[in-house]
């Protein structure tokens, strides 16, 4: 049996990609929380695909206002 996860969990390097910006500049986001905190796996940090994109669709919102 196949599972395919229905929000893949991202690395920061993968999260960073989508965002255009760099591995530190992500952190910087995560810290200043404009980029939601990771869910912990041990020692492993990720981030749901979806609350990615959903920084991106904030930050159009925001935008537009």
């Amino acid at each position: 049996m196949k599972f395919e996860h229905p929000d893949p969990l991202l690395k920061d390097v993968e999260a960073a990609a989508i965002l255009g910006i760099s591995k530190a500049g992500f952190w910087r986001r995560v810290k200043d929380r404009t980029v939601p905190q990771p869910i912990k796996i041990g020692a492993m940090s990720r981030w749901p695909q979806s609350e990615i994109l959903a920084v991106i669709e904030c930050a159009k919102a925001a935008r537009a206002a």
